[in-house]
């Protein structure tokens, strides 16, 4: 891919989500990642369904257009290989558990020694410090553990987890924005820098509105459903045929939204004439708004209010959402090449840059140690 991070060179020492999720970012943005994997096993994800003809859809969705080689770093003669490609490396990503690379001989003191402009970046449960440091985290544990369960969900529901692997997407992503940070210092120093960041830190910083309210006000917050705490209205409505969100965050596009439902006079009574009124009635405003919102369907509700303005729209399933035309236009699904299957379909990045094509197509999707020849030609023979 072309890109910002061109002519970069990333050592991929991650397995699973977190830290594949990561060297995705920076592939699309242009650098070249050097996938290392366990000889014969791979990327634990590698047998994580759903599967295509014995190919995990899993892996495919998170490591295309990376060269895979595998390596034992506790063997010697892989060892060297290992260390003739970190000679030419720039960005070295590990998930492993805290420790783990330190006894093999590659923690950040011992690495940073023999590469100093090399940038380390860690990404892991629980972080490099703390307590908690050597225990394993799976995502759904620092959903847990960071509060995020507990305001997700319908009131008084069992504990929910997040649709999607937040805890570890976020830490991807804090991991990532990191590793440009340090790019960006080692213009200015020439050298190198360790980044560690942890996937339940990840969860804590993403708390916003529920950490804002516990630390004024002592308050701790509870599920809601599709509620907002502090504005109304700002949820999922029930309509003729399905539901509709809508988020009328201002008294501006509350008063549109009367206007269109009829209801005018319910903007400037003074249960509802404020947002700090709405929500403090929330309620009682809900049930005003669908007794008008159940006499028309979703999607004429959602023509009429997008004339406004008024931001608001149908609850999609995937392929409701994957197919939407606006997904579609914005090159958000793209496709990569895997040798056996062909064309294999996948989520495409969403940082649009006006230097960059935003291509259609990735790079191929790598089988274990694929690359393995090239590799040993170009950084060792």
């Amino acid at each position: 891919m072309d890109g910002p991070l061109k002519n970069l060179l990333v050592v991929d020492l991650t397995r699973v989500l977190v830290g594949p999720y990561c060297t995705m970012i920076l592939s699309d943005l242009g650098a070249r990642v050097i996938k290392i994997e366990a000889p014969e096993i791979g990327d634990d994800s590698r047998k994580f369904g759903p599967f295509i003809e014995d190919y995990s859809a899993y892996f495919m969705s998170l490591n295309r257009g990376k060269e895979s080689i595998a390596l034992n770093l506790k063997n010697s003669d892989d060892k060297k290989i290992f260390d003739k490609i970190l000679s030419k490396a720039d960005i070295l990503v590990e998930n492993f558990k805290p420790g783990t690379l330190k006894k093999w001989g590659y923690g950040w003191e011992e690495v940073n020694k023999k590469f100093p402009k090399l940038i380390y970046a860690s990404a892991s449960g629980f972080g490099q410090t703390g307590p908690l440091k050597e225990l394993p985290a799976y995502d759904m544990v620092v959903q847990g553990m960071g509060g995020l369960m507990s305001v997700t969900g319908q009131p008084n529901s069992e504990p929910t987890r997040v649709g999607t692997s937040i805890g570890d997407i976020t830490a991807g992503l804090f991991t990532t924005i990191g590793i440009n940070a340090a790019l960006y210092d080692r213009q200015k120093t020439g050298k190198g820098m360790y980044i560690d960041v942890s996937m339940l830190d990840c969860q804590i910083a993403i708390l916003e509105n529920a950490i804002a309210r516990y630390l004024s006000k002592n308050e701790i917050p509870k599920p809601m459903g599709s509620r907002h705490p502090s504005i109304a209205p700002f949820e999922a409505f029930k309509t003729k045929d399905s539901y509709i969100i809508i988020a009328a965050g201002n008294d501006k596009l509350f008063e549109k939204l009367c206007n269109i439902l009829e209801i005018p006079e319910i903007f400037t009574g003074e249960k509802f004439n404020s947002n700090s009124a709405r929500a403090k009635n929330m309620d009682d405003l809900k049930k005003i708004l669908e007794n008008k919102l159940l006499t028309k369907s979703t999607n004429e509700w959602v023509r009429l209010m997008e004339r406004d303005k008024i931001p608001c729209g149908p609850i999609f399933n995937i392929k409701d959402a994957v197919e939407n035309p606006q997904v579609k236009a914005r090159n958000m699904i793209v496709k990569a090449y895997h040798k056996v299957i062909g064309d294999f379909k996948l989520a495409g990045n969403p940082i649009k840059m006006s230097t960059y094509e935003d291509a259609d197509k990735r790079g191929d999707i790598p089988d274990l140690d694929e690359h393995r020849d090239k590799i040993i030609k170009e950084f060792v023979d």
